[in-house]
This record gives C-alpha cells, sequence and structure tokens, in this order.
C-alpha cells in the first residue's frame, strides 16, 4: 500500500517524516522551555505558549499539505501579487497597525492577533527571484539588463525591513538573494563586486548606532558587556555547559528560571542543549542535515528552471536561518533574534517554514512523477527494442532457391 502510494502521489516521506519529527520535538521543547514563564507571568497558564504554538502548528500543517499539491509552477504568474503584498505589509508595519516589542515594530496585528510580515518576505523574495532569473537565463551575465533589476526590488524590501529595525532578517535575505543569483549562472566577477558593495554597506550600518555596535562587542567579548549587551550570551553559556553531553534531564533546565533571556524563541537551542545535551543537539542537526541534503537533491534533480531555483532557495532559507541561529547561541556569530526554523516558538516564523517546505515537497512531487513517466517510457521503448530483437532471432532465414541444370 505504501508502494502505490508513493507510485500514485510520488510524496517525499524522508522529508514529510523528518520534518514532522523536528516540528513535534520543537513542540515538546516549547512547552518545556516556557511553562514557567507562562505560570509566572499569565496568572499560572503554564501551557499558554504550549497551546498556541500547537494551533499555529495545526494551521501550517495545513498549508505543507495545501502546497505540498498545489502546482508551484503557478506561482510564476502570482509573483507580483506576492511582491506588492510584501510591500504592503512592510508599510503597515510603520501604521497604527504596528506593534513595537522590545523597542522593535516589526509586527501587524489587531488583539490577540499578530504576524511578523518580514517572515513571509523572506518567502516571497525567493519565489520573485525563482521566477524572474529564470526567465533571465539567456542574458543573465549582463549587468544591468540581466542581473541588477531584480536586486534593486530586493534592495527596497531591506530598506523597509531596516526601518523596523530588523538586521538580522534583512541580512539573512541578502544573503539568500545573492546564493540565488549565483546558482544562477551569474558571472563571478559580477557577484564579487556586488557582494563588495553590500558588506561595505552593512558595515557602515552596523557602525551608525551604539547599540548594534555593542552587539557586535558583546558577541565578541560577552565579558565585557556581562550585565547588558553580553548577559544573554553568558547565560546561553552557561545552559551549553550544564547540558554536557546527556543534558540535566527534560524539564530540567535552570536558565529558563528567567536567567535566560527568550529561552523559548531565539535561544531555544540553549535550552535543548542544557536538557538534553550533546545528544539532543545532534538529533536536531541530524534531522536538519536530512532536510536541506533533501532539498539540494530536489534542486539538483528538477529540470525547470524555475522550480530549480526556488528549491535552492528555500534550502538556502533554512540553512541561513540555522547557521545565524546556532552561531548566536554557541556565541559564534552576532545576536540577531533569527529564530531556529521548525524549533522555536512563533506563529509567523512556523508558518512561513511550513508553507516553503510544502513548496519544496511540491517540487519534489513534480519532479520525480516526470522522471517516474520518463524511466516507463524508456521501459517501455527498451522492451519493444528487445521484443523485436528477439523476434528476429527467432525468424529461420529463407534458403537460397536451387539453381537445376539441365
Amino acid at each position: 500500500m505504501e508502494e502505490t502510494s508513493k507510485k500514485r502521489f510520488h510524496i517525499d516521506w524522508v522529508l514529510v517524516v523528518t520534518i514532522a519529527l523536528v516540528a513535534a520535538f520543537g513542540l515538546i521543547m516549547v512547552y518545556s522551555a516556557s511553562f514557567v514563564r507562562g505560570y509566572d507571568q499569565l496568572e499560572g497558564n503554564y501551557t499558554y505558549f504550549f497551546e498556541r504554538q500547537l494551533m499555529w502548528l495545526v494551521v501550517s500543517c495545513g498549508l505543507f499539505l495545501f502546497l505540498m499539491f498545489f502546482p508551484y509552477r503557478h506561482f510564476r504568474k502570482l509573483t507580483p501579487l506576492i511582491i506588492l503584498g510584501s510591500v504592503v505589509m512592510l508599510i503597515l508595519v510603520k501604521t497604527p497597525l504596528g506593534i513595537e516589542v522590545n523597542g522593535a515594530q516589526r509586527w501587524i496585528g489587531a488583539g490577540g492577533f499578530r504576524i511578523q510580515p518580514s517572515e513571509f518576505v523572506k518567502l516571497g523574495v525567493i519565489v520573485y527571484l525563482a521566477y524572474v532569473y529564470s526567465k533571465k537565463q539567456a542574458y543573465i551575465n549582463d549587468l544591468f539588463k540581466g542581473l541588477l533589476p531584480p536586486l534593486v526590488v530586493v534592495g527596497f524590501l531591506f530598506g523597509l525591513i531596516m526601518l523596523q529595525p530588523d538586521l538580522g532578517t534583512a541580512t539573512s535575505i541578502v544573503a539568500v538573494a545573492g546564493l540565488i543569483v549565483f546558482v544562477s549562472g551569474a558571472r563571478l566577477l559580477h557577484l564579487t563586486w556586488i557582494g563588495g558593495l553590500g558588506a561595505i554597506a552593512l558595515v557602515y550600518y552596523a557602525r551608525s548606532a551604539e547599540y548594534r555596535m555593542n552587539r557586535i562587542i558583546g558577541f565578541r567579548d560577552p565579558f565585557e558587556l556581562g550585565f547588558s549587551d553580553g548577559y544573554q550570551l553568558i547565560q546561553s553559556y552557561i545552559a551549553i555547559a550544564h547540558g554536557g553531553v546527556t543534558g540535566a534531564g527534560l524539564g530540567q533546565s535552570v536558565q529558563k528560571l528567567f536567567y535566560l533571556p527568550e529561552a523559548h524563541t531565539d535561544f531555544i537551542l540553549a535550552i535543548v542543549s542544557e536538557e538534553l545535551g550533546l545528544l539532543g543537539i545532534l538529533f536536531v542537526f541530524a534531522c536538519m542535515v536530512v532536510i536541506i541534503l533533501r532539498g539540494v537533491v530536489i534542486g539538483a534533480r528538477c529540470r525547470d528552471a524555475f522550480g530549480s531555483l526556488l528549491a535552492f532557495g528555500i534550502v538556502f532559507q533554512m540553512a541561513i536561518q540555522i547557521l545565524f541561529n546556532a552561531g548566536a547561541v554557541s556565541g559564534l556569530l552576532p545576536i540577531t533574534g533569527i529564530p531556529f526554523p521548525l524549533l522555536s516558538y512563533g506563529g509567523s516564523s512556523l508558518m512561513v517554514t511550513f508553507m516553503s517546505l510544502g513548496i519544496l515537497a511540491n517540487i519534489s512531487r513534480k519532479t520525480e512523477k516526470e522522471r517516474s513517466e520518463r524511466l516507463d517510457r524508456e521501459s517501455v521503448y527498451d522492451d519493444a527494442e528487445q521484443e523485436v530483437a528477439a523476434t528476429s532471432s527467432n525468424v529461420t532465414p529463407l534458403r537460397p532457391v536451387r539453381q537445376f541444370t539441365r
């Protein structure tokens, strides 16, 4: 039955099962990392964050299933609407609908409902660049006609995100854009110039505000600013050291008792390390490696330029988020506020991740279906050739007519 289902629907079960494992694990860890905060700050409602994450997970699973069976090629026609919607949402953040949290205005909503538009813009930029550069393959080496125009749009979105401000998300979008341009076949010289200019702009922007420089200093030497910008990283160090190899046990974290800020969101990986140790971290990263490698295989096998760039863009986005988050938690990179995919608490991030993976699963389905049909045609052709050859070998050749002489 499983083989019949796989042949009929061409579902990538390795990808789907791995996603389900990480999502279930993330739900457990969100509960473990947040129940103390819920009990203390929400009148004893220790399941508050768990219930909300479960609600978002159910919605996200529905979106995943829909997009897994929704033909990804239809996104070509929807690309203008996607970019327009991205711009509108980012503008709405600066209106009265915008919600400010911890000094940053990055959300829109009303009442208890809110979303983070920049998370959806991540996916929108991937779809947009995959669509545009798949059409520009014939002249991708032309800097002004092929390469730069889409990057101007990305730069405009980058500027809107920086108004929030949200340097981490904006940087991840630019990084993904650069990687999509690279796999599109652009000239390395052009990429070097653009990358260099982008790096100079980021350095200038980071040095333009004291709090941004403090984050960098806190990353380089957190003990120098141990009671301010370096505090969170120090607490993360303590959590990782406390966990060791096997961990203190599920639910036994000390740092989540209001020592480590954002324990259930950006720094949930530190709680995983403290409670489940190095073994828990290895489980998470093993699952993520499987997802990323499956994505690379899907992108490489897809014969449609749009689908291939879309798959690679989704994989790049996940890999960069993992790198930024794990780097911040371990002190290898500055703290950027980027959540860990499928693990951190947050509805917008969870929804966008599942939507992205649903599209990836759809590309896999379409690619495997076409590959299966191609192999079937080749098999029928080979069988026909073998049948003709066998028939020819079994035919008795005609004897020559005897010539009689009188």
